[in-house]
């Protein structure tokens, strides 16, 4: 670790700058205070994307909020790779759990998607937000994801960027091995990879996905995954391939 890199990260949306002051939230102060016991003079870092990352000292934590005095840059702003997930909603407990698993593996999007097969999941956009949050922190990212409203599967194709590769997991076996399908992709492309729900897709989604020119249909191995673990076997994948894990941490 660098002399820089302090224990506890904190999001702080609002702009960072040397020699200004951050607001915390009560949540923020709470937990600084009573969970990991620090007082004033303590010292903490600061991020958010637009600004990058600051050495902050704690000025006071009440029951209301806090303050923090902003002292140096740590890092500049760093974009994360332009990498989308899609995926059909799942039960609570496994969604929060692949919401921070994939803000741990560089998803800048999450956009859920309603297919044939979908099984009705009500998305609570505020406590997945937590939990990226809480994932950022955690991994020294800089940025947050944007966490999307549901949209059916046909309307987010009928309105999709051609210049964004969409990489399908197909559950069928009929794909290209995901790691023969990334190999020729470029650094820096914009993608975005589907999941299907526990059901499968309905071969008539198939069927469209795979007649789009901007779709690559992959496979990932022989064993039937759950809806979770795909999305994160094919995240993995991607950015060990065509992803930002080709570079290396830079603190």
């Amino acid at each position: 670790m660098t002399h820089d890199r302090m224990a506890t990260r904190l999001y702080l949306p609002a702009t960072l700058a040397e020699g200004g002051m951050a607001a915390l939230d009560a949540t923020q102060a709470h937990r600084l205070r009573h969970v990991l016991r620090l007082g004033p003079g303590a010292a903490v870092a600061g991020f958010n994307a637009k600004d990058g990352e600051f050495l902050c000292r704690v000025v006071e934590l009440g029951r209301n909020g806090g303050a923090l005095e902003v002292e140096r840059q740590l890092r500049g702003p760093t974009p994360e790779a332009d990498l989308w997930l899609l995926f059909a909603p799942i039960k609570r407990l496994r969604l929060d759990w692949l919401i921070e698993k994939g803000t741990e593996l560089g998803v800048v999007a999450f956009l859920p998607v309603i297919t044939a097969r979908t099984q009705p999941e009500r998305i609570n956009a505020e406590r997945l937000l937590a939990h990226a949050v809480a994932a950022a922190e955690q991994s020294e990212r800089l940025s947050m994801p944007d966490i999307r409203t549901p949209k059916p599967l046909a309307s987010m194709l009928a309105s999709w960027p051609s210049e964004r590769r969409l990489i399908v997991c197909d559950e069928t076996g009929a794909g290209t091995p995901i790691a023969a399908a990334l190999a020729g992709f470029a650094l820096g492309v914009p993608a975005a990879l589907l999941i299907g729900p526990e059901g499968g897709f309905a071969e008539t989604e198939l069927d469209a996905l795979r007649n789009l020119p901007f779709v690559t249909a992959v496979g990932l191995g022989p064993r039937v995954l759950r809806a979770e673990t795909a999305a994160l076997a094919a995240l993995a994948a991607f950015q060990a391939i065509a992803g930002d894990w080709r570079g290396s941490r830079t603190r």
